[in-house]
């Protein structure tokens, strides 16, 4: 084989990639059984069998509580591993070592040494590892020879069949709230969904989660009676107990993600018999807040497009929301985050901030009683403040539900959008990274499929329009000429549109949501880097 260089371990890794879905049984090499022996080839089963792990499922939040775990264990003093997906824009992100990507020196030493150990070893019956499940084996292999004192590992998809469950002594697990997600594996109803998240649980090893549907809670109860376990649900963080800190991730749903994470990491103390570390939970608690490492954990800690705020340095005025939302609940909550930001980034001083600041319940209530007079208002600079929307969604979820639970939120909450945007994203989904590609003049790739972006558009123009000040403004606003909507070629393109606007507009700002599509948060974010 040739160069070894990380170029060349990317395209081996693209070579990994099938368009079948993970979990498809009509691919041999991602077949949930051939995973005990990829253990045994690379020669990690009885290291991984000693490795300490903290196992996290879920519909929404697995990517946060495993951060918000991550920066807690971190605080403490422990050498962590967290293994998460997917990567927006280096493959490294899914391996952090003592909560930093691993080096690219780190990352090639073992890729390739789990890369020869499986060509070594490939035959008719045991084909190479698929993408996902070499990634998790890789992931092993980091954390093993790194010697971490945790791995905290992110389940990919469902859980009974995802290549992180071939772990079978965790120290403890995780389920965060669940949701209708990948349904065309997962199952297709509540109690389905749940039954292959709690395909983790593990004979008499702790579980906990957060509150569920109860449809979703019997069936996780039931499952955890049935291995011993007693499955404890916690509630979300207080105020009191942040010691009057904010948590890093906005939301008000990261404070059952936080709570979650809080007592994974109090578990696993309690099961390797940490003393000190037990000692110092205790004496914190006995005065009505968690210790300091961990409230110290929780508002440091971040994650990568997940409710992320960036100014484009390129030109002023111009502001992107990032949330990875896909999943009908979490377009939801991903409205309710962007309606909070941008309120407070449109009120024009501290003072006005506190005299308006309001609470999710605060702000449910004014949606519910939309009529009457509220703080919660469109303040003096949003006449000057546009919305955007940027979105795009994987054809295998449906735009006619998620787009209605964001624009609703959005529009119940006092900040429609004044504009859409729809665009094809610039990865390719057959490959692990991608340079930005040549484009035409007019910014778009060549031959560029645009039927599905198109068939986003009808959706959200056939939604109702909001009668608020703000829609009525953007009738006779000259916002990319006032139509409601548009699809953009290719997101350069868009990129060049929301920057021109505000060169020509240097007294407006706009403020943009990205969402939809992690992989479209993972493009705009390459794009703004660059």
């Amino acid at each position: 084989m040739g160069a070894r260089d990380y170029g060349a371990a990317l395209e081996a890794l693209s070579s990994l990639i099938t368009k079948r879905s993970r979990g498809d049984g009509t691919n041999r090499g991602d077949s949930f059984d051939l995973m005990p022996r990829y253990l045994q080839v690379a020669g990690l089963d009885e290291p991984l069998s000693k490795l300490s792990i903290i196992h996290v499922a879920g519909t929404k939040g697995k990517g946060s509580t495993c951060t918000f775990s991550e920066s807690i264990l971190g605080e403490c003093g422990y050498k962590t591993g967290l293994f998460t997906s997917p990567h927006l824009i280096d493959v490294r992100e899914r391996f952090k070592v003592n909560r930093a990507n691993v080096s690219e020196h780190v990352f090639l030493k073992h890729f390739w040494w789990c890369w020869d150990q499986f060509k070594m070893n490939v035959g008719i019956d045991m084909p190479m590892p698929t993408y996902f499940r070499f990634l998790t084996l890789l992931a092993f292999k980091i954390f093993i020879e790194e010697k971490v004192d945790v791995a905290i590992l992110e389940v990919g998809l469902g859980g009974r069949f995802d290549a992180t469950n071939v772990v079978r002594t965790p120290t403890v697990c995780g389920i965060t709230s669940l949701g209708y997600d990948h349904m065309e594996i997962l199952g297709y109803t509540l109690p389905e969904i749940a039954g292959e998240k709690a395909g983790i649980f593990k004979q008499g090893i702790p579980a906990f989660t957060v509150a569920q549907q109860k449809e979703a809670m019997d069936v996780l109860q039931k499952k955890a009676s049935e291995l011993d376990i007693r499955l404890q649900v916690v509630s979300p963080l207080t105020e009191q107990l942040l010691n009057g800190s904010q948590l890093s991730m906005e939301g008000e749903h990261q404070l059952s993600n936080g709570a979650l994470a809080v007592a994974l990491c109090h578990c696993w103390a309690h099961r390797r018999n940490e003393k000190k570390h037990l000692a110092m939970f205790d004496d914190a608690m006995s005065k009505g807040y968690l210790p300091e490492p961990y409230i110290k954990g929780l508002i440091s800690a971040q994650l990568l497009g997940r409710a992320q705020q960036i100014q484009d340095q390129a030109v002023k005025g111009l502001s992107f929301f990032l949330d990875g939302a896909h999943s009908p609940e979490s377009m939801e909550v991903c409205g309710r985050w962007f309606c909070v930001a941008v309120h407070k980034a449109n009120c024009t001083s501290e003072r006005e901030l506190h005299a308006t600041d309001m609470s999710n319940e605060q702000l449910d209530a004014h949606a519910a009683n939309k009529g009457g007079s509220s703080i919660f208002k469109i303040h003096k600079t949003d006449g000057t403040s546009k919305r955007v929307l940027l979105f795009n969604c994987m054809p295998q979820r449906d735009p006619t539900v998620l787009l209605p639970r964001l624009i609703n939120t959005c529009d119940n909450h006092g900040f429609p959008f004044h504009h859409a945007m729809f665009v094809p994203g610039l990865s390719s989904y057959t490959q692990v990274t991608v340079d930005l590609p040549s484009a035409t003049k007019d910014g778009s790739s060549e031959n560029e499929d645009l039927s599905w972006e198109n068939s986003i558009q009808k959706v959200y123009d056939s939604l109702p329009q909001s009668q608020s000040g703000a829609e009525k403004q953007n009738k006779t606003s000259e916002l990319f000429g006032g139509v409601r909507s548009c699809v953009v070629p290719s997101l350069p393109a868009a990129l060049d549109l929301l920057r021109q606007y505000c060169h020509d507009h240097s007294s407006h700002k706009l403020q943009v949501l990205v969402t939809g599509s992690l992989h479209l948060v993972g493009d705009v974010l390459r794009m703004l880097k660059k």
